[in-house]
């Protein structure tokens, strides 16, 4: 007589048996879900459903009344008192008033050539900086990693900075609103862990074929650095725009304002810039209407709005890598 003894219970396999995902569903869990989080109930997503709205609410309502402010007549604006949120009565006027030459529109050009010009040298620095202090074994690799680190945490300050750059002969010039912020440390210690963590094997098959340094750089280490080079080119870029001190320091010619300079006495204070669109009411010191001052902010937004969606897509590759490992 044969006896056969029971074997051991097998344990269900979540892909040759779906029978685990019925019964968590059954029970009132997702598939995706861990067992041990419980699905959250309806009223906590409603709260969160509805407090996501009020955030995207209160983010867009001041862009929407800026937006449709700049594009109203001075009737509508007076009779809304102030700001206006419900359109009635929609005109170009401003826009066409503020391109139509004047202070506004070389404020722009300004604005435009520091920002291309100032993120492109920042980049090439940046790079070539970040990608010597990421190969072991350079010249002085420790010590100028050292001196990066320091600038971090310690600064010259604003009056020494302002004479080194009279000294230059850079005041009332456009490279006195690039070249002293063209680096920044912070940024290229970012790219130095990201490069130091390219795959050593292509490099090192790279250098048996004999490339150099060079070829190296720009045939393999950038191609598939692209994220962290979009982000920083980002920084950079948004930083450049934005900028005001340096020009409100280095920029006594009005012709050599940048636009967020303008943007800062021509809206901000409300101050009457001369040459400004409505010159008639700059020349009797009248402040610009709100339609035109909110056009002017509105210049101001839309670069970096078309911008940021593109780069979006690299910022979790570009600073994630780039800061938390090496």
């Amino acid at each position: 007589m044969t006896v056969t003894l029971p074997g051991p219970k097998r344990q269900p396999d979540p892909v040759a048996d779906p029978a685990p995902d019925r019964l968590r569903r059954r029970r009132g869990h997702h598939p995706d879900r861990p067992a041990w989080e419980e699905e959250p109930k309806a009223a906590t997503k409603l709260a969160k459903i509805v407090f996501l709205c009020l955030v995207v609410l209160a983010v867009l309502f001041p862009l929407w009344t800026v937006v449709i402010t700049s594009f109203s007549t001075q009737e509508a604006i007076t009779a809304a008192g102030g700001l206006v949120v419900v359109p009635t009565d929609l005109s170009l006027n401003a826009y066409q008033q503020i391109l139509a030459g004047g202070v506004v529109t070389r404020a722009v050009g300004v604005s435009v050539f520091v920002t291309v010009v100032g993120t492109a040298i920042s980049l090439i620095v940046s790079i070539l900086g970040a990608y010597a202090l990421s190969r072991p074994g350079t010249l002085l690799h420790k010590p100028i990693l050292f001196l990066v680190l320091i600038t971090m945490f310690f600064g010259a300050g604003m009056i020494p900075t302002y004479l080194l750059v009279s000294s230059l002969g850079l005041i009332d010039t456009l490279w006195a609103l690039i070249l002293p912020t063209s680096v920044s440390a912070f940024n290229v210690l970012i790219m130095r862990n990201f490069f130091m963590n390219v795959d050593r094997s292509m490099i090192d098959s790279a250098r048996i074929d004999g490339a150099g340094e060079w070829r190296i750089l720009f045939q393999i280490v950038l191609p598939v650095s692209k994220a962290v080079v979009a982000v920083i080119g980002l920084f950079y870029g948004v930083a450049y725009w934005n900028a005001f001190f340096n020009a409100l320091l280095y920029i006594n010619d009005t012709t050599k304002w940048p636009l967020q300079l303008v943007l800062r006495s021509y809206v901000l204070q409300g101050q009457a810039v001369p040459g400004a669109p409505g010159a008639e009411l700059a020349a009797e010191g009248v402040p610009a209407s709100l339609a035109l001052q909110m056009a002017v902010v509105v210049l101001a937004m839309v670069p970096v709005l078309l911008v940021y969606p593109f780069i979006q897509k690299h910022f979790a590759t570009g600073v994630m890598i780039g800061a938390v490992k090496g």
